[in-house]
């Protein structure tokens, strides 16, 4: 039988445990690269403070005391430290759209709407109420074809009003 000098043959126990270590360090992290960093940051500091190794003592609880530390150590300073840089959030999607565009579009919508003609003005707002185009015509005193006349007019002149060029497009083909 061979025999390794102490140092030797306290290495290559370190180096039989790394499976072990491994499983241990995927049990706190959850993600495989943090688990081998962790890993990789406990050999580190078991092979600088081997000296510190009372022989006769389990190599593998000695190692996993050294992770269970060095994690707790991390994640205390992860808690204390800031989430990123304040740049960063530039770069985040923004969860809920601003209020002031629709506020702003229905400033300009109204305005438009307040441009057209009165008859148009009426026949769009009955139509867009849910009022069947009947009882927009009776309402208006008027023939069917006069209002569905109005209404497509009030749109594709709203439309123009607007600048939107895809809801006279959209209009078009209604």
């Amino acid at each position: 039988m061979l025999h390794l000098p102490a140092s030797a043959a306290r290495s290559r126990e370190i180096v039989e445990l790394m499976p072990a270590l491994r499983k241990f360090a995927y049990r706190f992290t959850s993600n495989e690269n943090d688990a081998d960093d962790l890993v990789q940051e406990v050999l580190k500091r078991a092979i600088e403070h081997l000296d510190q190794y009372s022989a006769g003592t389990s190599m593998k609880s000695w190692m996993f005391t050294i992770m269970r530390n060095l994690y707790a150590t991390r994640y205390k300073a992860a808690k204390r430290e800031s989430c990123g840089l304040i740049s960063d959030v530039a770069l985040q999607d923004v969860p809920v759209a601003a209020s002031q565009d629709w506020k702003m579009r229905a400033i300009d919508v109204n305005t438009a709407l307040l441009r057209l003609s009165s008859n148009e003005r009426e026949a769009l707002m009955l139509v867009s109420a849910g009022v069947s185009y009947i009882e927009a015509a009776h309402s208006g005193g008027c023939e069917i074809g006069t209002i569905k006349s109005r209404v497509s007019r009030a749109r594709h002149h709203l439309a123009d009003l607007l600048g939107d060029a895809s809801v006279g497009e959209a209009t078009a083909a209604s």
